[in-house]
């Protein structure tokens, strides 16, 4: 989502200035010594009064002052975007899926895509998702780079918290295959997504 607010909030007696922000499935705010993470599925009443998104959650009710956008956010929050959404998938896409072992995940795709590939690359891909569970598979992301379109995307998903494939050994590999990383998303609840680009300096010599 990315939306993001400099704003007062209010919590427990505590009253602190700093920034909200709305993650995929989560609201965040740090400020002062008020430090808030709650999860949307958490929450148990929004509303947005006279500029004040309130939110009640297991812990208690926290306030924010965001003026005009507080509806929006309650809006957001009730209506998070869906997984395929995030990862903007399109039905012209033609799409590959390496190493991919969520069938939830690849019955969606194949019900919005133009053309999925499961197990092989096919070649000028939209996009390419590219399951990993070490660090060593990474090694691939040069010859798959190969395979998509100059303005294509190549989706890293990777378990979360697993020191044998961090998020700093897939930077470092997606820079060597002279790839930038450009969004990261919360795949599910047990892996990240990270998405990797042509840098647009070099698209045109691809």
């Amino acid at each position: 989502m990315g939306a993001e607010s400099t704003c007062t909030a209010r919590f427990k007696g505590k009253t602190a200035s700093g920034k909200a922000r709305l993650e995929t499935d989560v609201l965040q705010f740090r400020g002062g010594d008020l430090r808030l993470s709650i999860p949307f599925d958490q929450m148990s009443r929004i509303t947005a009064r006279g500029g004040t998104l309130s939110v009640t959650f297991q812990d208690g009710t926290a306030s924010f002052d965001l003026g005009t956008a507080a509806p929006k956010w309650v809006d957001k929050i009730r209506h998070p975007p869906s997984r395929l959404q995030k990862l903007g998938a399109k039905p012209e896409w033609r799409v590959s899926a390496i190493g991919v072992d969520d069938e939830a995940f690849l019955a969606e795709l194949e019900h919005v895509v133009a053309s999925l590939s499961i197990g092989r690359v096919a070649r000028n891909s939209d996009a390419i998702f590219f399951g990993v569970t070490n660090a060593g598979e990474l090694a691939r992301l040069e010859k798959l780079k190969a395979s998509l379109k100059p303005n294509g995307a190549l989706w890293i998903i990777r378990p979360k918290g697993r020191p044998e494939i961090s998020e700093r050994a897939t930077m470092a590999a997606g820079r060597a295959a002279g790839l930038v990383d450009v969004k990261v998303v919360a795949f599910s609840e047990t892996h990240t997504a990270e998405k990797f680009v042509i840098p647009i300096v070099r698209r045109l010599g691809e």
